[in-house]
Order: C-alpha cells, then structure tokens, then sequence
C-alpha cells in the first residue's frame, strides 16, 4: 500500500515526500542526561506531532496519503504528506531533527528497541487500569435505539491502550484500539462509530480542530468533522477522576441512503459535542445529531468496574 502511494506520489509532478524535509540539526547531548524511558516517550509525543502537521497538510491538498492511522513507531519512514512549506516546514524540520538527536542518544546510553508495553510508572498516572472495565448507554439512529456497551481494558501499550468490546452482552472479535490521545488506530470498521484524527495531544481552551467520523460497519462514507475545545478542567465522571476536554463538533455527513439502500446525493449537517480524558484519550461522552442514522449517536460512560489491583 505505502509502495503504491508512493509511485502516485512521485507521479504527481508537483508534490514531493515530507520525508524529503532536511532536519534541522539538534544537539544530542542535549539529551545525554535523560533515562531510556524518557528518551522512548518523547520521541513518541515528536512523532505524534510530525503526524498531525503532516496529516494536516495532506488534508488540506486532499491526496489522502497518510490518513490510515500509521503506527507512531513507523511513522517517518511512511510519511507521505505533500509538499509542506512556510510554517509547517520548519515544523517538521524541528521535530525531526529533535527525533533524530533523541534517536542519537538513546544509541549512546545503549537503550535498545523501546518495549511494546507502557511502563510501570506511566500506568500509575492513568485514570483506568487493565482489567477495568468501563461500562457506557450507547444509543443509536434516529430512534435512539439502547444499547449496552462494555469496553473492557485490555492491554496497555507504550502508545496506545487496546480495549475488548462487548455490546450488547456479545463480545466482538474486534479490539478497540487508541492513541493516547483518544484517536482509533485500527483502519478497519468495527462495530462501533469513530474518528480519525480528529483529536490532538494537549488540547487547551479554543483549539480548533479537524478530522474524519466513520460509521460502524460498511454502509456510509466517511464524514468531514470540525471542533473547537470549549471547555477544560478535572473533572469527577463515574466515580473517577478525570481530566477532562469538552469539545463541541459540527460538520456535514452524508445523506442517509433511501429505504432501497441507493446512497443519496448530497450531505447533511451534523452538530455534537464530545468529552475525553486528556491523560488517556478515553472517551466520557459522544453526543452526535444528524437526519443521518449513521451518524446519530449519545454514548455516555455510566460507571467504571475496578478490576483487583
């Protein structure tokens, strides 16, 4: 896949890899007294950025090249983003010189490859544990159909955190997975609406943000997505402290196929407001409004099962 969006790449003529930007040099000394651990998460929370610059350009020139949910850890040899000038160049220049450098020296302090897993002392910041499991009212279509969904933690990973799904007391055979930062990474569709992109690291009062929903299942197309943060603080939710970020979304979806099945002409407009725990992206509450079924949900976390510590 990457072989082939490379070749349409290069054949555009007026468009050249965002892998072609020159780093700006940084010193790896700079870094010297920093551990293994704290070298393997900052050069995560670099890439994650270079991804949302890249994926930013991308989305805006519209070639779609890297909105498939890259793994963070593969992410600079992937990155395919077009022809990225004035600010976002030097963005990228400066992340990934820091990159580099990092890479630098964790080599000197002889770190290795970074673990898959998340590290011990990471796990006892978040506000969820493996085993937890997170019960949500999920309600769907325009009839508000009620649904239970338990989202279960399953593993914990240096990057993301990996959920079992059941809905409606059957289990799903696909996992929910998420950055921490709250995004889907898995590009297939599952049981369950979601984003893509939509949510950045930090968010702070007024950010403005962009990204994609898909519906569950196969049966719509994607849909363009806008947010601004409008709201931020702790926050007590189901018996759990969070810190949370409320975000109020708007954009157009696609028009709701006809009783037939045909796909219809045109979009509709789509208001909501989302909430998510900015330690570890885990969604609070998802509140969508659309004459699209698809693209009408309320999912809203009930109460938290603790699994024995």
């Amino acid at each position: 896949m990457l072989a082939a969006a490379m070749a349409l790449v290069l054949a555009g003529g007026c468009a050249s890899r965002s892998g072609d930007v020159v780093p700006k040099a940084a010193d790896p000394a700079s870094y010297a007294a920093w551990g293994c651990e704290r070298l393997f998460e900052e050069s995560d929370a670099v890439q994650q950025r270079a991804a949302d610059v890249a994926y930013a350009v991308d989305s805006r020139v519209g070639n779609n090249m890297i909105a498939l949910g890259l793994g963070v850890t593969v992410f600079w040899p992937a990155l395919l983003a077009m022809r990225p000038d004035g600010l976002e160049a030097e963005q990228l220049a400066d992340l990934k010189g820091r990159f580099e450098a990092m890479q630098v020296a964790a080599a000197r302090q002889r770190c290795g490859p970074a673990p898959e897993g998340m590290a011990p002392r990471r796990q006892a910041t978040l506000p969820v544990a493996i085993g937890d499991r997170l019960v949500y009212e999920e309600r769907t279509g325009t009839a508000q159909t009620l649904h239970a969904l338990v989202m279960q933690v399953a593993v914990l990973r240096r990057d993301q955190i990996e959920f079992q799904i059941q809905l409606d007391g059957q289990n799903q055979p696909t996992a929910w997975r998420q950055d921490l930062v709250g995004n889907p990474v898995a590009v297939e569709r599952g049981p369950l609406l979601g984003w893509r992109r939509l949510l950045k690291a930090d968010l702070v009062l007024g950010q403005v943000l962009e990204g994609e929903l898909f519906a569950a299942g196969e049966t719509q197309g994607n849909a363009r997505v806008r947010g601004q943060v409008v709201a931020t603080g702790p926050q007590t939710v189901a018996g759990r402290r969070f810190d949370v970020a409320v975000i109020e979304l708007f954009g157009d979806v696609p028009q709701p196929r006809s009783a037939a099945g045909d796909i219809a002409q045109g979009s509709t407009r789509l208001e909501g407001v989302m909430a998510v725990d900015r330690q570890s992206g885990v969604l609070l509450r998802l509140e969508l409004r659309s004459a699209n079924g698809d693209f009408s949900l309320r999912r809203r976390l009930q109460r938290v099962e603790a699994t024995s510590r």
